[in-house]
């Protein structure tokens, strides 16, 4: 690992959201000499989306890849390896109650597996159609579940960096407002918590930005000291890249003011951090300052925004776009004519073609969609789409239709006094 420091925390990056590649993290496990794997697998809406999962099955909710991760990580984490995931989704408890019987089925029985709730604030809100309400806990029940004895915490909604700051506050024993190096910490899991992006997935372009072997992407790993010093890198033998231009690029995602950047652990100031590179595909990081949290905790309400239809069917040879715009008419005065459907933010999209007008693509994919009140008006734009098959115009082929639930997401913000997360050890009374 080209000289990095012995006496450190090695961090491991298992997924940057839910449906992820397993096998960058089957490496790590088996090659990373890693103290700890954390598998960040939470977007904006997948905890939403999981909560409507868990009312139709209480024992539902969590994330669907929880158990083929786990059956793949866990012999090669055994007795070496903590593994920190916020998979728990909407069901952390019945995610932890999963992994500890994977991990009996394993032979390894003796595997203690916490879980962190107390996210789920759906009981503090007052909208009527809200489905969930999550607030994003920071670290402290992940160092509580560590500090318990856990080799694997589970959790629900847990801020993405906060998932890679709990190990080095729980090892180096840092103050909770020690703002400085929790802020480094920060600095350390927010670069982690999107995998692949940090070796150059979501940075790669084939003319601008070349990054080798895409298909055998490889996901970071860091190396962190007690005084919040750290190295990031990857395997070696695997694909991607990591420098100072992918570290640059991650580090400046989704964040709104770099001076300012608010999480439930820290403010974090991004301006005065350096990147360099101290060998290939590894990166030093330094200069993160931090301020003191904020009061209040993000929350995050999800409502049910009605159902999206959808509709998709292909037109090939001369006149296809004037084919596709033609059928694009067709359905949507349909829609309105013949069934009275009042549609909300209708979409009529010509895929496939060229700015200039003038060049005659030869296929256009034409596309129809829109937001309704209910699922069966919903089913109705997908199946005019493929009534066209034999209504005219001519050519058309490939239909394809489809009806999901719509989800809306509005932030709220709430007292820290009025949050608290919980950590419950498998087998132990809640």
């Amino acid at each position: 690992m080209g000289g990095l420091s012995e006496r450190a925390v090695r961090i491991g990056s298992g997924a940057g959201y839910s449906g992820d590649r397993i096998d960058p993290a089957v490496d790590l496990a088996r090659r990373g000499e890693l103290d700890y794997l954390v598998f960040e697998c939470l977007g904006e809406r997948t905890t939403a989306s999981a909560q409507l999962a868990r009312q139709a099955d209480p024992d539902a909710g969590f994330d669907p890849l929880l158990e083929a991760r786990m059956r793949a990580v866990l012999p090669w984490c055994a007795g070496k390896t903590r593994v920190i995931t916020n998979m728990g989704a909407a069901n952390p408890d019945a995610a932890a109650e999963r992994v500890a019987a994977i991990a009996a089925e394993l032979g390894n029985p003796e595997l203690r597996v916490a879980c962190v709730t107390g996210d789920d604030v759906l009981h503090l809100v007052s909208a009527e159609d809200a489905v969930s309400a999550n607030a994003y806990l920071g670290a402290d029940p992940v160092v509580a579940a560590l500090r318990a004895g856990a080799d694997v915490v589970i959790t629900g909604r847990v801020a993405d960096a906060a998932l890679f700051l709990a190990p080095m506050r729980y090892e180096f024993g840092w103050a909770a407002d020690d703002w400085d190096l929790l802020a480094a910490g920060t600095v350390v899991g927010h670069l982690l918590e999107c995998a692949g992006q940090l070796t150059g997935g979501y940075f790669a372009d084939p003319v601008s930005d070349p990054v080798p072997e895409l298909a055998r992407l490889g996901f970071p790993l860091a190396v962190v000291r007690a005084d919040g010093s750290a190295e990031l890198t990857k395997l070696p033998d695997t694909g991607g890249r990591l420098d100072r231009l992918t570290v640059t690029a991650q580090l400046l995602y989704e964040v709104d003011d770099p001076a300012r950047y608010l999480t439930p652990d820290v403010t974090v100031d991004l301006t005065g951090v350096r990147v360099e590179e101290i060998a290939p595909d590894v990166v030093r990081l330094r200069g993160a300052r931090g301020a003191a949290a904020p009061r209040e905790l993000k929350a995050l309400i999800g409502r049910r925004a009605g159902f999206l239809g959808e509709g998709e069917i292909s037109y090939r040879g001369p006149g296809a776009r004037a084919r596709a715009r033609l059928a694009g008419e067709v359905v949507l005065a349909r829609l309105d004519g013949v069934h009275g459907l009042v549609l909300h933010e209708p979409r009529v999209d010509l895929i496939g073609c060229a700015d200039d007008p003038a060049a005659e693509p030869p296929e256009v994919r034409l596309r129809v969609a829109a937001r309704t009140a209910s699922e069966s008006d919903a089913a109705l734009i997908g199946w005019e789409v493929e009534t066209l098959y034999t209504n005219g115009p001519a050519g058309g082929g490939g239909a394809r239709r489809s009806v999901r639930p719509v989800l809306e997401l509005d932030p709220v913000f709430l007292p820290r006094a009025e949050v608290a997360g919980a950590v419950r050890m498998v087998g132990e009374p809640g």
